[in-house]
Formats: C-alpha cells, structure tokens, sequence
C-alpha cells in the first residue's frame, strides 16, 4: 500500500506562523515535529511506500524534514501550481501500477488515536479491494459548521455529500447520527479512481495524463511542466469523482482527528497549564486563563486577560478573541495589499539553507545566512546593490567575477552591483554568514539568476 501524502496548501488561517513558504504542515507545533513529519510516522506503521505530492517551492522543505525522520526513499510529484486534489491525485495513481492500494492523506492533520486509525484502515482496504473508493467520516463531536459532511446510508453506503452547513443545520447534522465530518482521506485502487475519473471527469483524466507524459523525471522526483499543468481543469476529488461515482463507501471514524485549521483548533490540541493558557517558557500569566500564547523569541506577559490568542512571529503581531480565529483569512487578505508577509517569515528556508533578515532599512539589509555542506547558491548578480559578505563559521568558496577564493571565519569579501557571484560550502559543516546589502534597493526579486541548478535564492 502506498501513502499519497498532499502537501498543497498555504493554511492562511494561521497566519502569522503560517506564510506561503512555511505553511502549517510544515511549522514544528507539536513536540518539535510537524504536522507533515507526524503523518509520515503514522502512516509508515502501515504502508510500504509513500509518494509525496508538493509544489517545488516546498519540496526542499519536505526533503529535510524526512531527513530528520532518516527516510530517504521517497518518491516525489512536483506541481509548479497547484490545480486542487483531484489532479494531484490523478498524477500520482497514474505514476503507480493499477492495482496498487492507495491511502490519500492531507500532510497538515492531526490523529491522536492511532490505535482506532489502524482498525479503521483494516476496515478501509478490505471495501478498496472490492473495488471500491472509501472515504473516510470523522464521528462529529459538535455542530461544526468549517467542515463539509458525508450523509451515510446502509452497509458503509454514502448517500450524498453536503457543502458545508449553516449552524441550524449542522446541529440537525448531529442529532441525525448518520452525517460525518468530511476528513479528506481516501483509500482505492489506483487503477479504479482512474477508471471513474475518466467515467466522470474526463478532461481532467485526459489532461492529468498527457502532463505525466511529458514530465521531467530525475532520480525519484516526476517534475510536471508549468503549461502542461495549467491545462489541467481545477477541480477537487469531492466534485470530480466522489460524489457522482456508485462505487464510493464511507468507513465512520473516531479517530480523535482535528484538521487544524484554526487558532481555536490549535488551542485544543496544544499542552496547558492549570489556568487553561498554553505552555511557553517565555510566557508569564498574572491572573489570566484560557489564552494561547505563542512567541518564537520574546516574552509575552498577559494581566487579566481570558480567552485571547496572542501569535508573534517577529515581523508580525496577532491579538484575537477566541472564536474569532477564522477571520484571519481576512487579515490576510488585507496583507496581500501592501506587504509579502503572508508570503514568508524573517528566515527564510531555501535548498541550500536558510537565511534570517536581522535589519531591513532603506538602503541597506542585513541578513545571517547558513549554508548546509554540499550545498551552493545561483550564480547570479544583483543591478540595485553591492554586498559585503563575512564569515562567521565554516569556510566558504566563493566566487567573484571569474575569481575563486576561500573565506574563512572571520574573512570577508566585498560584491560590486552588477558583479556575477556564487557561494557555495564544499566543506562538511554549515557555513554561517553575515550578509550586508547596501543599496537604493535590496528586494529579494533584485536577484538574476545565471545559473541555479534546480535552487532559488
């Protein structure tokens, strides 16, 4: 059986820790772990394979967070956009053989009782070995009026699908005993979803198929082109498939599941202290109860304060009443206008490392830059600014114009506007940087790239 594991997805409404290029499967909430990492750990117990779907500004992020799990043999599918889950499936069953049994899992949900998930499983293959496709149902706890939800009927039947309900209807939902939260996840054989995707959704099978034809594959990655993407209609495996197909079944679910999809539903899963605040060693609580505190570096205190979520990330400040989280969509929103801070954090994470704005002024940038071992920037020159580069540890090679020097701790080298450059770390620890731009500009987009070799700076 083969994880298909979806990494699509900015999760906007946690904003501000999660932005574009570290959306929330990816951000370490839960004992040092991302949610991406804990489904990879859950679902490794019970398939042989896994084959992760991500876009390519992700895929680095995917590849050293398995590192750190030490899996290194999974296969990848590289969207360059993003054309909903009913194309990012079609590419990756087309990618495996027909009878392959397939679990399709969202990379940004949390499942806490892994004992039921195993049984609901067993449960889920035998009905995909009788050709069928399986969704799976979360037993609803309350009137969740976030969530779409599946109405079952007889013998795992589904009897319709429903788009997300109004409160009035989402608690006669719940008194109705039959009606399941809509989870996301799937299980069928490959070959199957393929055959009612082409019964049902013909174009997106047609296009999805001719994409993987002319795809690039190197070692265990399938890179989709941008155009041959772009052909494909956008379209969910709900509306493409499932809620037209005769052959889909539901398996209930009580699972202890929660998407996490809101700073309300990250309140419930995160540890607390007997005030009902969450845990944080920066966080110092006089007569305040039920909040959620999160800081990356500073201390929060709170006095006489209840029920509020307080998020800083450095750049960016987040105070809300709880039950009001889901309107961080339209703070960002309002973001998108002006600024790139629902796009990325103060460090930035790249193929070849990471770096972190420290300064960010008119008419100069400072930034920390480390470099992993092995790893290089583009080849590349900038026409709005000169920078200073000094070495903090490590020893870096860089190149300059057509010269190639060494720099060590505590070396520096100087980069004119317009100059071609490269650094790269041939050695076997990081290298630690400091970068100054000095300049009219110093936008990451004053950036061209000669030669990047597959990285972005």
């Amino acid at each position: 059986m083969t994880n298909i594991i979806l990494c699509g997805g900015s999760g906007t409404r946690l904003w501000p820790i999660s932005r574009t290029l570290m959306p929330k499967q990816f951000v370490k909430l839960f004992d040092s772990k991302s949610l991406f990492q804990l489904t990879v750990e859950r679902n490794s117990k019970v398939c042989d394979n896994q084959l992760i779907v991500s876009n390519t500004e992700q895929y680095f992020l995917a590849l050293d967070q398995l590192e750190e799990l030490h899996q290194t043999n999974s296969k990848y599918l590289l969207e360059p956009i993003g054309r909903n889950t009913a194309p990012a499936i079609a590419l990756a069953c087309m990618a495996l053989s027909k009878e392959e049994i397939v679990l399709v899992t969202p990379s940004d949900h949390l499942i806490k009782d892994e004992t039921e998930y195993a049984q609901v499983l067993h449960q889920a293959k035998e009905l995909a070995q009788q050709d069928n496709l399986v969704t799976f149902g979360i037993t609803p706890t309350f009137a969740e009026t976030g969530f779409g939800y599946i109405e079952s009927s007889d013998n795992n039947s589904v009897r319709a699908f429903h788009e997300k309900p109004n409160f009035k209807t989402a608690t006669e939902y719940l008194k109705a005993g039959n009606y399941y939260w809509n989870s996301g996840m799937f299980m069928f054989k490959a070959g199957v979803f393929l055959e009612e995707l082409q019964k049902y959704s013909p174009e997106v099978f047609e296009m999805s198929h001719k994409a993987l034809k002319k795809a690039k594959h190197e070692n265990n990655s399938t890179r989709i082109k941008h155009e041959d993407m772009l052909s494909i209609p956008e379209d969910s495996i709900d509306y493409a498939v499932m809620e037209k197909s005769q052959k889909v079944k539901v398996i209930p679910s009580n699972i202890n599941w929660s998407d996490v999809g809101s700073f309300d539903a990250l309140y419930e899963e995160l540890p607390k202290d007997e005030n009902g605040n969450t845990k944080h060693d920066k966080y110092i609580a006089i007569d305040s109860k039920n909040n959620l505190i999160y800081s990356i570096d500073k201390h929060i205190a709170t006095i006489d304060v209840e029920d509020l979520i307080i998020v800083d990330t450095g750049d960016a400040l987040l105070v809300s009443k709880k039950g009001s989280s889901q309107k961080v969509k339209q703070v960002v929103a309002e973001i998108k206008k002006t600024t790139e801070l629902h796009n990325i954090h103060l460090t930035g994470h790249r193929p070849w490392g990471t770096y972190t704005v420290l300064e960010d002024t008119p008419g100069y940038k400072i930034k920390r830059i480390e470099v992993k071992p092995g790893k290089r920037l583009s080849l590349q020159k900038h026409y709005h600014r000169n920078e200073h580069w000094i070495v903090v540890s490590g020893t870096a090679t860089v190149r300059v114009g057509k010269e190639t020097k060494l720099i060590r701790p505590n070396e520096s080298t100087y980069i004119k506007m317009g100059e071609v450059h490269r650094l790269a770390n041939n050695g076997k620890i990081p290298v630690v940087l400091i970068e100054a731009q000095v300049g009219e500009y110093t936008g990451e987009d004053d950036i061209i790239r000669i030669d990047d070799d597959f990285s972005r700076d």
